[in-house]
């Protein structure tokens, strides 16, 4: 006679017991839907409302403002300094005298080419600057060019030459110049021509060398450059 066998019914038992275990995270999905109930809904604008009004930039008050008498106080702060800078420039470092040079190196090597008669300017006051000093040789000849600056702060040139005088004034005054008088000096007779635009010259011309003093300056200037060679 053959047992019974509850065996199977203890199995399926087991079985039932252990499938909770395997749907336990199923369980927590509710949570998600619980957190996203939670999040707040944006409310939609009553229809009529007034629209919200942009806000104000922030304003000086009327204290805080500066005055047109600030702002030229503050332009006096920064100017009044400068201006006595330049003061102090001016006269005490003599800044706006034009530069200086001394010629005489270049003088002497002309007088010791021996080409020409050099002529020597002397007795100007400190109101005459030189400003330059050339020598310069070529096929036709040599050329010694001093630059001033007169006492009314206009250039003039001082050049002596043996270059032919029908080579180097049509160079120096233009072939236009128009002579129209005569300075005589210690050195000789002197032409006045009327040279480029706004330019006066004096010629002293010789066999030896020819003499030119042009500018754009008054003919007194001219003269007395020409009265201080010798």
């Amino acid at each position: 006679m053959e047992p019974a066998s509850p065996a199977p019914a203890k199995a399926e038992a087991s079985t039932d017991a252990d499938a909770p275990t395997a749907e336990a995270p199923a369980a927590e999905a509710p949570v998600a839907k619980a957190s996203a109930a939670e999040a707040p809904v944006a409310e939609a604008p009553v229809a009529g409302a007034p629209a919200a009004e942009p806000e104000q930039p922030a304003r000086l008050a009327r204290d805080s403002e500066r005055s047109p008498k600030d702002m030229i106080m503050s332009l006096a702060v920064l100017l009044i300094p400068i201006a006595l800078l330049l003061t102090f420039y001016r006269l005490v470092l003599d800044g706006d005298k034009p530069v200086a040079i001394d010629p005489a190196p270049t003088v002497q090597e002309a007088q010791q080419s021996k080409l020409f008669p050099v002529l020597v300017a002397q007795g100007l006051n400190e109101d005459w600057h030189t400003s330059s000093a050339t020598f310069r040789r070529a096929e036709n000849g040599a050329t010694l060019r001093i630059g001033y600056v007169d006492p009314d702060k206009d250039p003039i040139q001082l050049v002596q030459s043996n270059v032919p005088a029908d080579t180097l004034l049509p160079q120096e005054l233009s072939k236009d110049a128009e002579a129209v008088g005569n300075f005589r000096s210690s050195a000789g007779v002197w032409r006045l021509y009327n040279a480029r635009p706004g330019e006066r010259a004096l010629v002293l011309a010789d066999p030896a060398r020819t003499v030119v003093i042009v500018g754009k300056t008054d003919t007194e200037n001219l003269e007395a450059l020409a009265d201080a060679l010798r």
